[in-house]
């Protein structure tokens, strides 16, 4: 099981998380490439110690909208949001080069991550965005989401995510932020969760429910204030239980899956 954390979500004075604590549990980070958060001091920074660390870079691209955190739907025309996916990953790949690695895969952020699940017109402008940019790079998100079918139709790598620290509706989707409960912040019990969805293969909703969930990658929130304490509790957890942690990217797993 991969285990990723959204880093360099800071910019100017102005810092959120503890990246380098982050940096030493987590296998992949998803780098905030200027958007929703982030700026070139940022960028290079996690970029650097991600590369040092071994740990893979993925590019968190988001909304034009710094004011609110890319957490508000923007509803841009779709030429539009496929040329600033292209600007966002521009910019991290100069970063991740400079820092002797590579973008491997893309993961959207936000209010963009949660409007592709159904927005056919925004799915299918990322999906261009990062062909056009690099079709080797594999895209990272919730499993039956429109824009991950869109992207194994274009021939991109499929990669399927499921969340630590959120918890889940009857339907497999995530409880809205503004909801009661809807961030977990016990380290335990979302470990406990994290082991069930590795070893299972589901998590328990609100609702009491299970629902299915194939994972390849767990994501820990890194504003989340014991992001890194979370994240430290449930690697243990996992590698207690006998899961491997490891990169997403790893050529030793076969993370492909049919959507």
């Amino acid at each position: 099981m991969d285990l990723n954390a959204d880093l360099g979500e800071g910019f100017g004075h102005w810092t959120l998380g503890d990246d380098s604590a982050l940096l030493k549990v987590v296998t992949s980070a998803n780098v905030a490439c200027g958007y929703h958060a982030g700026d070139a001091d940022t960028m290079r920074a996690v970029c650097t110690q991600a590369a040092e660390a071994g740990v893979a870079v993925g590019a968190h691209v988001g909304y034009n909208d710094l004011a609110g955190f890319g957490r508000r739907f923007v509803d841009v025309a779709p030429d539009t949001l496929t040329n600033e996916v292209l600007a966002q990953l521009g910019a991290l790949q100069a970063f991740a080069r400079a820092a002797g690695t590579r973008i491997s895969y893309v993961k959207p952020h936000g209010a963009l991550y949660n409007t592709l699940v159904r927005h056919e017109a925004q799915a299918d402008a990322v999906v261009d965005a990062v062909r056009l940019f690099d079709p080797t790079l594999a895209v990272l998100g919730p499993p039956g989401a429109v824009w991950l079918k869109r992207a194994s139709v274009a021939g991109l790598r499929v990669w399927h995510e499921a969340f630590a620290d959120r918890a889940y509706t009857a339907t497999g989707t995530l409880v809205p932020r503004n909801e009661p409960g809807a961030v977990l912040r016990d380290p335990a019990e979302i470990a406990a969760r994290c082991v069930q969805l590795a070893t299972e293969g589901w998590l328990r909703t609100t609702n009491g429910r299970p629902v299915h969930i194939a994972a390849d990658s767990i994501c820990v929130h890194g504003d989340t204030p014991n992001a890194a304490e979370i994240a430290k509790t449930v690697r243990k957890a996992l590698e207690s239980a006998g899961v491997e942690v490891s990169r997403v990217d790893s050529p030793l797993r076969h993370t492909r899956r049919a959507i």
